[in-house]
């Protein structure tokens, strides 16, 4: 009888000890599944500010450190359709005619193909309660030149919220920044 209890107790605590060991290996399963989705929607978002940055750029020569200006920018921005034909007097094909031939919304060149897209909502980092990207745009001296550059980030802790914080502190889980403020790049660094 006492053998059956010893029996009965130890495969209690074989149970035990496995459901820990289980755990402890899915913990880390589970938390980088999570982050390689929070990291696809929040590399979305860099992207998008990436390529209205770029739309800023082009019309205005520099990058804005300001969400306030961008959204502002792509609801009342145009940017102009030009209609580009060859020179019929120009045999070689290489002088065109640029005729502008009408004007369409930043907002709708970048992202009219996405109906779910929230022109407000750029500014924000997903999962993060409304904390918005770290943005800042300026001016350095490259190799004589100066060049326009921009920066934007997100922290680890704020897309990441509400996870395992012992994982978060974990080297290899990194802040998503797009563009630079110490070199003229506009790549992100998932790239």
């Amino acid at each position: 009888m006492k053998l059956r209890i010893i029996q009965v107790v130890l495969f209690i605590g074989i149970v035990v000890l496995a459901y820990y060991v289980w755990e402890t290996i899915q913990t880390p399963v589970r938390f980088n599944k999570e982050k390689d989705a929070r990291s696809e929607l929040v590399v979305q978002n860099l992207k998008d500010i990436r390529s209205v940055q770029q739309m800023f750029k082009s019309l205005n020569d520099t990058f804005t450190p300001s969400f306030d200006t961008l959204i502002k920018f792509m609801t009342e921005g145009q940017i102009p359709v030009v209609n580009i034909i060859f020179d019929p007097s120009d045999t070689t094909l290489t002088k065109t005619i640029n005729d502008t031939i009408a004007f369409i919304s930043v907002a709708d060149s970048l992202f009219g193909r996405r109906p779910d897209f929230n022109i407000n909502d750029i500014q924000y980092i997903p999962f993060s309660e409304r904390v918005k990207f770290d943005l800042d745009a300026g001016r350095i001296n490259k190799g004589g030149v100066m060049v326009s550059v921009f920066m934007a980030m997100a922290r680890k802790e704020d897309y990441l919220k509400g996870l395992d914080k012992s994982l978060i502190r974990n080297p290899s889980v990194k802040d998503l920044i797009v563009g630079s403020m110490s070199e003229p790049t506009t790549d992100g660094n998932w790239e």
